[in-house]
């Protein structure tokens, strides 16, 4: 008998990170590690279930900006430049190695995964968003929508317009790459605010997101607390509450399982380890380090003496731990249906970036959990928000209260000293945009162009990752740039169309360089 319903979310997201104006550009890296390393391996997963018959469900954003960027022909070049180049250096390091026994073995395994990255990535013709529908179409796996560049909504709240223009866009986009609008959304940083959701349902979405107090804190206090979704008062849109327990299980690097001892260290890379003039071709041309995802030590203990990786250990450990995971969500559904009366649901959030970039293993314990829920227990059932809803469409209705995930939970990691000084300079640019809306209803052509571009350039200036960035003290000269470049052209386009002055040839040059969202109108914002 069912007691209770799993429900993984794991949040794809990248900043939109292209610059052709460079033939080699440090941050498009994250683009590529994360093909490489989170989503050809979660593709294998998938495709390895699908293959033996394996009924499992999974929700993931695959954010706008970060479609954008795996749709994109000349990322999709440079990916295959990056991947060729790393199954070279593998080869070398199989040859270099020959003698130790232990790396020798890893070096081979890097090479096969490599190469197994390359087919993959050329079997879905260049575009993983196509692995990802086809999952999705199979039932699956449902993919949700994020804000369109990822902007932080409770900090927008001053100007609505921009929030919707972020929903809006979102949704757009994701109908033309999926062929259907979205279902759900993962509002970024899990940042809500009272009175969102009403934008969300003129958007045609049905379910979000709160961090575990979103939906504790709400008014009036959940009957089942984060274990069944509530419906927000006056609009009928579900939000669904993060469990703690399940989360720190797997998110927490010190008390979750990525920090065992046999699982493989992330901070031990040949990029950094091996001698310059032999890894010299396969870092950065400015001879900056990087890592390049050959790592050939285990976590092994706390101290700076790393032994060797053995992936066998490895693999047996996250066999352990995804049976430990579902043992322990088997206790929490017997316990809450018990409690409740009805089958709870245990909603399980992660970043995607955790499973195979971060925590090596994460994909593997994915597979092994998938099929030990399937084959080995009928307690609890993977389910998706919308099947869950479908199934169970009577539920408090609440007002959830404002939130975030992150420090404290309430918007500091977005609002802090290092980057209180982009604010002022967005909600600026927002009121901005909302001007030239009303003031060009009906343009075409050149300043047609030039607004939609004035858009493109406010969205992304209102990414969430250049304050978070700025917050977190790392490449913050890149996010300064970028918040500063984005507001820049668009205060030029903002004084250009108000001036009748448009420079079609700087317009152009621009539109060349951020061209997401192609087919993006103006008038969304408002």
């Amino acid at each position: 008998m069912t007691k209770g319903y799993l429900c993984l979310v794991l949040h794809g997201h990248l900043p939109f990170v292209r610059h052709p104006e460079h033939e080699n550009f440090l941050e498009e890296d994250w683009l590529y590690e994360a093909i490489t390393e989170t989503y050809v391996p979660l593709i294998s997963v998938f495709e390895g279930l699908v293959n033996d018959g394996i009924d499992f469900r999974i929700t993931m954003t695959l954010s706008p900006t970060l479609i954008s960027m795996l749709a994109d022909s000349l990322l999709q070049e440079r990916y295959l430049k990056h991947i060729n180049s790393l199954i070279e250096l593998s080869r070398k390091e199989i040859e270099r190695t020959r003698w130790q026994v232990d790396f020798n073995r890893l070096a081979q395994m890097y090479f096969n995964r490599f190469s197994h990255a390359r087919d993959i990535f050329q079997k879905y013709n260049c575009n993983l968003v196509y692995a990802f529908k086809k999952f999705q179409d199979l039932g699956k796996l449902e993919i949700i929508t994020c804000g369109a560049t990822h902007g932080f909504f409770p900090l927008m709240d001053v100007c609505r317009d921009s929030v919707r223009a972020q929903v809006k866009v979102a949704a757009e986009h994701y109908e033309s790459a999926f062929g259907r609008r979205p279902r759900g959304i993962w509002l970024p940083e899990c940042g809500f605010c009272p009175g969102h959701d009403e934008i969300l349902k003129d958007a045609g979405i049905r379910y979000f997101f709160t961090d575990s107090h979103g939906i504790l804190h709400g008014t009036p206090r959940p009957k089942y607390g984060v274990f069944a979704p509530v419906y927000c008062k006056g609009t009928g849109v579900a939000a669904f509450g993060r469990d703690l327990e399940s989360s720190k299980q797997v998110w927490s690097s010190i008390e979750g399982y990525p920090g065992d001892y046999n699982y493989r260290e992330f901070y031990r890379d040949v990029g950094f380890d091996l001698e310059f003039e032999y890894i010299k071709p396969y870092i950065h041309p400015d001879g900056v380090r990087i890592n390049t995802g050959i790592k050939y030590y285990r976590i092994t203990g706390l101290n700076n003496h790393k032994e060797p990786y053995i992936l066998e250990w490895a693999r047996q450990k996250a066999a352990d731990h995804a049976g430990n995971f579902m043992f322990n969500r088997q206790k929490q559904a017997d316990y809450l249906y018990n409690l409740m009366g009805k089958a709870p649901i245990i909603v399980s959030p992660y970043d995607a970036e955790l499973f195979g970039h971060w925590w090596y293993e994460g994909p593997m314990w994915l597979d092994f959990l998938f099929r030990k829920v399937a084959c080995d227990q009928q307690d609890i059932r993977m389910i998706t928000p919308s099947e869950y809803l479908e199934q169970n469409p009577r539920n408090q209705v609440i007002t959830p209260s404002f939130s975030s995930w992150g420090y404290k939970g309430y918007s500091e990691m977005w609002l802090q000293g290092t980057n209180d000084w982009i604010y002022r300079h967005l909600h600026m640019a927002s009121g901005r945009m909302s001007e030239l809306v009303k003031s060009f209803p009906n343009s075409s052509g050149l300043q047609s162009r030039a607004l939609n571009q004035a858009l493109r350039e406010l969205l992304l200036a209102q990414s969430s990752d250049w304050a978070f960035i700025l917050g977190t003290g790392t490449h913050t000269s890149y996010a300064v740039r970028r918040t500063k470049d984005h507001l820049l052209r668009f205060n030029r386009i903002y004084e250009d169309v108000k001036s009748n002055n448009i420079d079609e040839r700087w317009l152009s040059d621009i539109e060349s360089k951020d061209n997401l969202f192609p087919n993006i109108n103006y008038q969304l914002h408002q």
